[in-house]
């Protein structure tokens, strides 16, 4: 038993040390002065730390206004993400109408569907709609989803029918039953779908970059990746620009992680 609890315990220890390193060395690459990361042998701190590379960034190179059009662009995108397919989950879960059924699952067959195959039409519709070159070109993809609504809707199923039954007797609404008795319930599962929609729009590459023809509304991604052309030897700038990306995730994962392991237990506990 000892040997056996020895072996899980540096198991753990081994694993966290080599899902955690590239991490760290990211950020440490990023306080290194310019070409200390590429020396041999390669350093894993920095000898004197340096926030030359941050400045550069945000003062020469202009990242802030990339963080701003990501921020904005992945906060307007989950927000709306949520109302839309909570609303479409609940109605897919609990209101009775023709078709239900087979509309759902054809929206589940567009899951099979590659997101690449339907870019070309998405970018014909935005610009007939005269949406490229602007943020809601990028951020309207993004407001409904397959799969966000699949998510919800599994969860609704699992929201007892008599306590919907015992707010339409007391005289609620459709509305307020979904308002005010459905959506406090579905606070873990929302925070799981917020986490998911907040890193795929922040994290996104490429439609961004066909959507925004502008430099100056790049999203994070797609100024880093330009900035990569132009100092592709510069691995402690290009160390920063990822720090910078990977930061707001994890601080919004941090905030949200005892939700969405809730969310994620959601449905494995019956009774």
């Amino acid at each position: 038993m000892m040997k056996k609890s020895f072996f899980v315990h540096a198991a753990l220890i081994i694993g966290g040390i080599i899902t955690l390193f590239p991490l760290l060395w990211m950020v440490s690459a990023s306080f290194m002065s310019r070409g200390e990361s590429t020396t041999f042998p390669p350093h894993v701190v920095p000898h004197a730390a340096t926030i030359a590379q941050y400045r550069e960034l945000f003062i020469r190179l202009s990242v802030g206004r990339a963080f701003f059009s990501s921020a904005f662009i992945a906060v307007i995108a989950t927000l709306f993400s949520l109302l839309f397919n909570s609303m479409a989950g609940y109605a897919f879960a609990k209101l009775r109408f023709r078709g239900r059924e087979r509309l759902f699952g054809l929206l589940l067959a567009g899951l099979v569907i590659p997101a690449q195959v339907g870019m070309l039409p998405l970018f014909l519709l935005m610009r007939a709609l005269h949406l490229v070159n602007t943020y809601w070109g990028v951020i309207i993809p993004s407001l409904a989803t397959v799969f966000g609504v699949f998510l919800i809707r599994q969860f609704m199923l699992s929201v007892p029918q008599e306590l919907l039954e015992a707010a339409r007797i007391d005289g609620a609404g459709e509305w307020r039953i979904y308002w005010s008795v459905v959506m406090p319930l579905a606070r873990p599962i929302l925070a799981t779908l917020a986490i998911f929609t907040f890193m795929t729009t922040w994290n996104d590459f490429m439609w961004p970059l066909i959507a925004l023809t502008d430099q100056s509304r790049y999203t994070l991604p797609v100024a880093i990746a330009s900035l990569t052309a132009e100092h592709s030897m510069d691995v402690e700038l290009m160390m920063a620009g990822s720090v910078v990306t990977v930061v707001p995730v994890l601080v919004l994962f941090d905030g949200l992680q005892r939700y969405y392991i809730a969310g994620l237990m959601v449905g494995s506990v019956k009774g």
